[in-house]
């Protein structure tokens, strides 16, 4: 079975989430008062293991593909903006916008919601 295009671009968003987090959680160990940070590494550590598993889920037809899609770029951006505004806040002292590691941990939410919802779904058959 061919990978998509998308699922390998997503795989490596995955690959680029998961090298971040362990940039940060170093950072996290061996800044002073870099609390932030570990949080940030985590959020993206985690959430490239979902994007992979979404990934693999979809190209083995187990959920509903488009609402897969949905919650594995949802993943993604949502961790982007968690991981960005807190690793903002930790290093240049401001945030990236006003709420925006709220909204990206808003958006995990309804990502993971979005997962639970193409697992249920019935699956498209093509």
């Amino acid at each position: 079975m061919a990978v998509s295009r998308v699922a390998r671009i997503l795989i490596g968003l995955a690959g680029i989430m998961g090298a971040d987090g362990v940039i940060l959680a170093a950072a996290s160990a061996h800044g002073a008062d870099a609390a932030r940070l570990a949080s940030a590494s985590s959020m993206l550590l985690f959430h490239a293991c979902a994007v992979i598993g979404t990934v693999a889920l979809i190209e083995r037809g187990v959920i509903h593909a488009r609402i897969g899609m949905v919650a594995a770029w949802g993943f993604v951006i949502a961790a982007a903006l968690f991981a960005t505004d807190l690793t903002l806040r930790q290093y240049a002292g401001h945030s990236l916008f006003p709420m925006a590691a709220p909204t990206g941990g808003t958006l995990l939410i309804a990502s993971w919601l979005a997962l639970a919802v193409a697992a249920a779904w019935p699956r498209q058959v093509s």
